[in-house]
């Protein structure tokens, strides 16, 4: 529903090992929050949620001097690293504010988006779809790669948006609704678009890393792609079984071809050829064929145990810590809850 009420907005920004870019990241959203509690499009208890998930480096110390010296800032330790998506999952349940906007550390997704997701949450939407509308700084590869991973997921009957990672502005009730999903395989730009309230696109083009590293390796990378698939789509075992069918039909015109030839003709028939050839390509098809009925049963086994997404070992703000914040669990979190104002840590 249209309002012409100021969002309490809350950013959240996961971080792992990001100790190289997290001082531009906060100067970047600073600016951007001075800018829109100026313009009257957020009020001043808006605020940044910076999720430190499981980092190695002075990550969250940063994190920590952040939340001690600007009353805007908080931070989330979580007990170990979890993953991107937990990271992100955590930062939702747990930020207060009436709209939430995930970004990542690394600045790639440009933070200029902000104000026109802002407008479009005025307007009434629910959802709004960070999409990058141009990538001049990725390779090649990457580029292809990516662009191909969305035409495949869609193909597969997936409802994702295109070239859409995990920049986003969700509305409170949008939130809340995600909490009744519970499966800990989780694949948020697959999620999002499945709760069904009423969203638009915010464009934007996709920026060179600011510092250090990507921490997304093609190893990972192949791993989102695989989950991606498996936790939207059966197709990979209808496919299964139209091969199957396939090879079968195959099958059976071999065999009356070879009988044909055997009673009909004086043509002999290559021997290892007719039996090995077959033999390593059933057996490959048998295996890759495991391999995708094993993904869906792991999938099946990793729910089934129902453990926590993850753990909150500790929130700061204003350089205080808010009690009891290691009892905090991600699959159990109260829905409609979040660390907000009052700021003295009680």
């Amino acid at each position: 529903m249209m309002t012409n009420d100021p969002p309490a907005l809350a950013v959240v920004v996961p971080c792992y090992n990001e100790e190289s870019v997290l001082p531009e990241t906060l100067r970047q959203l600073l600016l951007t929050r001075a800018s829109l509690v100026r313009e009257g499009r957020i009020t001043e208890e808006s605020q940044l949620y910076f999720v430190d998930d499981g980092s190695r480096d002075r990550t969250w110390a940063l994190i920590e001097q952040f939340a001690a010296t600007e009353r805007c800032v908080y931070g989330i330790k979580l007990s170990r690293n979890n993953g991107h998506q937990n990271a992100v999952l955590a930062g939702l349940f747990h930020a207060a504010g009436d709209a939430i906007v995930t970004v990542d550390a690394d600045l790639q997704d440009d933070i200029g988006v902000l104000p026109e997701m802002v407008s479009h949450y005025l307007n009434g939407y629910d959802v709004v779809y960070g999409v990058r509308n141009r990538r001049p700084n990725d390779s090649w590869f990457k580029r292809v790669t990516a662009e191909g991973y969305y035409r495949v997921l869609a193909a597969m009957g997936a409802n994702v948006v295109f070239n859409h990672a995990d920049c986003r502005l969700m509305s409170r009730r949008a939130i809340d609704a995600l909490k009744d999903y519970g499966e800990v395989n989780l694949f948020l730009r697959g999620i999002v678009p499945t709760i069904g309230f009423p969203s638009a696109i915010a464009y934007y083009d996709r920026r060179e890393r600011f510092a250090g590293e990507s921490k997304y390796s093609l190893r990972k990378m192949l791993a989102l792609a695989v989950d991606g698939i498996t936790s939207f789509s059966t197709v990979p075992l209808r496919m299964i079984a139209a091969l199957g069918l396939f090879i079968f039909v195959v099958s059976l015109a071999l065999s009356a071809w070879v009988l044909w030839i055997r009673l009909f003709t004086d043509q002999s028939v290559p021997g290892w050829a007719s039996l090995t050839l077959p033999i390593y390509l059933m057996s490959g098809i048998q295996l890759l064929s495991v391999g995708i009925l094993g993904e869906y049963v792991a999938k099946i086994y990793m729910e089934t145990k129902r453990r926590p997404r993850y753990f909150v070992e500790r929130i700061v703000t204003s350089g205080n810590p808010v009690p009891d914040a290691r009892r905090w669990a991600g699959s159990r979190f109260p829905a409609g809850d979040g660390v907000g104002p009052p700021r003295d840590g009680t």
